[in-house]
């Protein structure tokens, strides 16, 4: 009788085991196919609202409701035009070196408009950069740039620095970017 009893408990850990593993691997696999579908416009919305109400959300909405924040929403905004257009825009170096604590990678400090900008390039790659070293303040500049964003942690605008022209000679082109799109 204990044998049957034992044989029985073996045989239902066997299936048990069998069929959680079974589950595990069809979680995953239905955790992938619904990673690779885009979200639709109410899911969007409602992870919109989710992030809104926990405290990272929270905090950038009183971000941008402050002083600070509207002023570099304001100076967002007005390039926005320009950046969307891929057109020039004149600009001044104002510092060589980013705010403290900065984490954009390399990048100048420059004045457009009347308005201050980080103008980052990214990832501090030597030989790619080696133009924008020998930039100096108040050197006037010309810029292209694709995007304009913002985060709290900045007090300025942040410029992703995709073509600098001095003295109508071009001094950095950021590269195409490879196997994408």
């Amino acid at each position: 009788m204990k044998k049957v009893i034992s044989a029985l408990v073996l045989l239902l850990v066997v299936v048990s085991s069998g069929l959680v593993f079974a589950n595990r691997a069809n979680k995953k696999e239905t955790a992938k196919k619904s990673n690779s579908k885009p979200l639709t416009a109410a899911e969007m919305q409602a992870a919109k609202k989710e992030w809104e109400a926990a405290p990272a959300g929270i905090n950038f909405k009183n971000w941008q409701l402050s002083p600070q924040g509207k002023k570099v929403l304001a100076g967002a905004a007005k390039i926005r035009k320009h950046t969307g257009a891929f057109t020039n825009m004149e600009a001044v170096v104002t510092s060589l070196s980013l705010p403290p604590g900065s984490r954009l990678g390399f990048g100048v400090m420059v004045k457009i408009n009347g308005d201050d900008y980080i103008l980052s390039f990214g990832p501090e790659n030597a030989h790619e950069f080696a133009q924008l070293h020998n930039l100096k303040v108040n050197d006037r500049i010309i810029i292209k740039s694709r995007s304009v964003s913002y985060a709290p942690k900045y007090a300025y605008a942040i410029v992703r620095g995709d073509y600098v022209e001095q003295n109508s000679k071009t001094i950095y082109k950021r590269p195409p970017f490879k196997g994408g799109c």
